[in-house]
């Protein structure tokens, strides 16, 4: 009699009718890995949408080139150097970057310079403080360029980076 219990138990787990300790974490395990790849999805999803909104700001910064600098001006057509950088990123879709560039400095996110990309902010200081902000573009002929509205009397350019009293700021973590 025992052995036909234990024949008729050992059926009933094999086809689920008896529920176990395992097959319960087995379910719980399941649902919380499926909530953590939901969450690593979502976030993602939202870095790639941050990236996005970089490209778009270089994209908007350099069609600016050619565009008067006028102190204190914030675009459509003439720029001071962090309204070339405010227009440019808020037009982007990063609607919180403050205006002046000693405020932007605060705002972003600092970087090394080895760890800059496209599209980050380079500030520029002195014994002052922050005086000038551009949009990193890359590097030329092993130099780090810069896209800004320099001074008056200029235009807004790409131009070499003539000093190194900078750092590096980046919004691709926002």
């Amino acid at each position: 009699m025992t052995l036909i219990l234990r024949a008729l138990a050992s059926g009933a787990l094999a086809i689920g009718l008896l529920s176990t300790a395992p097959v319960t974490l087995d379910r719980a395990h399941g649902a919380t890995g499926g909530a953590t790849e939901s969450r690593q999805t979502q976030q993602r999803t939202a870095r790639q949408a941050t990236l996005r909104k970089v490209g778009d700001a270089v994209r908007i910064a350099a069609r600016q080139k050619g565009d008067p600098y006028a102190a204190g001006a914030e675009g459509p057509n003439a720029f001071d150097c962090s309204g070339l950088t405010y227009y440019s990123y808020r037009k982007a879709g990063f609607k919180h970057l403050p205006r002046t560039s000693s405020a932007q400095a605060r705002f972003v996110d600092r970087v090394k310079r080895r760890n800059m990309r496209r599209g980050d902010l380079i500030f520029f200081y002195d014994g002052g403080g922050v005086y000038h902000v551009g949009v990193y573009a890359g590097r030329a002929n092993g130099h780090r360029q810069v896209l800004h509205s320099g001074s008056s009397g200029t235009r807004v350019r790409t131009d070499r980076v003539w000093t190194d009293q900078w750092f590096a700021g980046t919004l691709r973590h926002r």
